[in-house]
């Protein structure tokens, strides 16, 4: 038989990260599988690459860290991969009365992490309210934590275990209003208001509450949120996956691309292309790692514009020479350790918002910078000790504002790198690195990009709004997809990747637990 074609027990459309957990499980389980990948390469999202020529730099492309991915879930497929804690949590310049300092956050907190908000704020007040809130939401998270590799629990069941104010300001209002309520200073509202808008295109005011249900995932992970660096990039994480995979006998067609998805009583069929014929191939259950919107094409229901995902990110990859002073005097190795906050007081996060629905690119622009150099030298090849890569995520970029205006992807990349000028001693511009044609090595990627490279619709890095990682009190649960949230229309196709109730960010989810509906069904 050749590969990828004939009958399987499991056919897996799509070859990212959470494709590549399900086709593992599945495998070890002794189903027969094969994942069918349209590129050249597995991974999707998750994926180093080697963008400047002429320097050996492995820079993680898109995903960028690790907080939800389960620690058993890894140990369960036996996971060859290292995750690293970045020493600093995070890193916000700013600028008063004339005075430029910064607010550190360590990990873990210590005597610095209160002299840093005692500075900024004049007291120990803020300091405390930042410690209360974050031990009831890591509570909060320490109840949904243990939840994500079960099945669905309804929302009443984890409701009755949180305290009722805690719940109700993450889960039951805008999250705008527990921040404001609970911190005074405008920096620091602002710090915890980026975990909420990560990919995510919002007011914190948002009735939709898709803002409290980002900032929920953020902090989820493990039960501690904690953002981890992968040792050797992203792609080692893919790498592993792939291993557990194969060696458990599953099949990985890539050049494999997807063109219709027919269920029918017993199974389903899915035809694919290679390039040069067409070929078939069947299996009594489809998991779809594409995103929903694409996977409604491929059953054959056209295209939707009105439900088409919209993303929201600017991501630029950056080689330095060396890291730059900054204007606090901060030392680099500690500011760059974590994520440093650029244009993210909470009062230029809401402007930032504001200008970006009226279609402007927003000026300043909010984003955050990581330099996963300083956790993890590795991936700078012989260049390690002389060279750091930097990582921009901006925040209130929506992939209208470029649809609309083809020039604002060079006023994007100059505001985000005007932001990061605005916090430095000296110009970003001599540090970067040039490649071998003597180009600056930055790479940037718009929402746009995103979706021509992975066909992400919109280029929406969550494939589309996160919902709850939990059921509704109401819904019926009476067949093991909804159980595990992986459901379609369809009895033979389940979601097994972002779209996935419990799918979004590099976690593994969506394809564990759409693995564990197909081996309770067959």
């Amino acid at each position: 038989m050749d590969q990828g074609t004939g009958s399987y027990d499991v056919v897996v459309v799509g070859g990212g990260h959470n494709a590549l957990v399900s086709a593992a499980y599945l495998a070890r389980a002794g189903l027969s599988v094969v994942v069918l990948e349209r590129l050249g390469h597995i991974g999707g999202a998750a994926v180093s690459v080697e963008p400047f020529a002429g320097h050996p730099a492995r820079l993680s492309r898109y995903s960028y860290l690790v907080s939800l991915m389960p620690q058993q879930l890894m140990a369960d497929l036996d996971l060859d991969v290292r995750l690293a804690s970045r020493t600093t949590a995070s890193y916000t310049p700013w600028t008063r009365a004339g005075r430029d300092g910064g607010l550190l956050v360590e990990r873990p907190e210590g005597e610095a992490t209160r002299a840093s908000f005692r500075e900024l704020t004049g007291g120990d007040d803020e300091y405390a309210a930042w410690q209360a809130f974050y031990d009831e939401v890591g509570r909060l998270a320490g109840v949904v934590a243990p939840t994500l590799m079960q099945p669905l629990p309804l929302e009443r069941e984890l409701r009755d275990r949180v305290d009722e104010r805690t719940w109700a300001d993450v889960v039951e209002e805008p999250l705008g209003r527990a921040i404001t309520r609970r911190f005074a200073d405008d920096t620091v509202r602002g710090v915890v208001a980026t975990d909420a808008l990560i990919g995510t295109f919002a007011s914190m005011d948002d009735p939709s509450l898709v803002q409290n249900r980002c900032f929920l995932y953020h902090l989820i992970g493990n039960g501690t949120g904690e953002w981890r660096v992968p040792i050797g990039g992203m792609g080692a994480v893919t790498d592993a996956l792939a291993r557990a995979a194969v060696e458990a006998g599953a099949e990985i067609v890539t050049g494999a691309g997807v063109s219709s998805i027919t269920p029918g009583a017993d199974g389903a069929e899915v035809t694919w292309h290679d390039g040069e014929r067409e070929h078939a191939v069947t299996g009594r259950r489809v998991l779809s790692g594409v995103a929903p919107w694409v996977l409604r094409i491929l059953l054959g229901e056209g295209e939707d514009a009105e439900t088409k995902p919209s993303g929201s990110q600017l991501k630029i990859n950056v080689l330095l020479d060396r890291l730059p002073a900054l204007r606090s005097g901060v030392d680099p190795a500690v500011a760059f350790a974590g994520t440093l906050h650029l244009a993210e007081d909470y009062s230029l996060l809401e402007q930032g918002y504001a200008a970006a629905a009226g279609g402007s690119v927003p000026d300043p622009l909010p984003g955050e910078v990581y330099c996963h150099s300083l956790t993890d030298p590795s991936i700078l090849g012989d260049r390690a000790g002389s060279a750091h890569t930097l990582t921009y995520f901006g925040l209130h970029t929506p992939d209208g504002l470029f649809d609309a205006d083809p020039g604002a992807r060079d006023v994007a990349v100059q505001r985000a790198l005007a932001s990061i000028d605005a916090v430095l001693a000296e110009p970003l511009a001599d540090c970067i690195a040039t490649d071998a044609d003597g180009r600056p090595c930055v790479e940037a990627k718009v929402p746009q990009d995103v979706e021509q490279d992975l066909a992400m619709p919109g280029g929406h890095i969550f494939h589309g709004d996160l919902e709850w990682p939990w059921a509704p009190n109401r819904s019926r649960l009476d067949t093991p997809a909804r159980q595990w949230g992986v459901q379609t229309e369809h009895d033979t196709v389940l979601l097994c990747g972002s779209g996935a109730r419990r799918g979004g960010a590099v976690s593994g989810l969506g394809g564990h637990n759409a693995a564990q509906a197909v081996l309770a069904e067959v």
